[in-house]
């Protein structure tokens, strides 16, 4: 593990602060919903001529239920995304991994180079021509990443 350099821990604040603006546009969306989905089928049983239609323990049964489910998706969320980001900026850390090329592929629809990996964090690579060039299946790559979130830096 290394610290992070300027570049890296400004890239992660960024990303930081679209998936918390992200998290909480989701979380504006739910909630009210919570409130007003029992309301709105309390007067569908309304129309539908049921008895006590509009009955407190149902409301806030409804209410409860459904909170329960966005509260507990939201902390899910919140502790596989924002929590690894938070966690990367406090300790300031990221891990080089010294990553074996399984397999190389050029993509002539998109001129573009890929190095396939054997790590368990990236899959594959996308590298300039010249490195592709060098280097060939069974070669080592250093990949870096942020230790907790998994943030993809770059290569070496």
């Amino acid at each position: 593990m290394e610290p992070l350099n300027a570049d890296e821990r400004a890239f992660l604040k960024r990303k930081e602060t679209r998936d918390r603006r992200q998290f909480y546009k989701v979380m504006r969306i739910l909630l009210p919903i919570c409130f007003g989905l029992p309301f709105a089928m309390a007067w569908g049983k309304a129309i539908a001529g049921l008895p006590n239609p509009f009955s407190y323990g149902s409301y806030f049964t409804g209410v409860g239920v459904l909170l329960f489910l966005t509260l507990g998706g939201a902390v899910v969320a919140y502790r596989s995304n924002l929590y690894l980001l938070h966690q990367d900026l406090r300790h300031n850390t990221k891990t080089i991994e010294r990553a074996t090329i399984t397999s190389k592929r050029f993509m002539p629809h998109t001129n573009t180079c890929f190095f396939y990996l054997d790590s368990p964090v990236k899959l594959s690579v996308e590298v300039s021509e010249q490195y592709f060039e060098s280097l060939s299946a069974g070669d080592e790559l250093n990949i870096e990443y942020a230790t907790y979130s998994k943030a993809y830096f770059g290569y070496f």
